[in-house]
């Protein structure tokens, strides 16, 4: 059930993380705080396909 996602900056448009999530629990796109290198600040990343 779960599977690969990629975390781009809402800012800049930089994909810079990858993770998993839980379809079936989380089935809406996931936003995450993260570190923007940059930037060199802590951004908002918003789930892309």
């Amino acid at each position: 059930m779960r599977v690969n996602i990629t975390l781009a900056c809402t800012e800049t448009g930089d994909r810079n993380y990858s993770t998993t999530k839980n379809k079936r629990t989380n089935p809406e796109r996931i936003e995450l705080k993260k570190y923007s290198p940059r930037l060199q600040k802590v951004t908002v990343h918003r789930e892309t396909k």
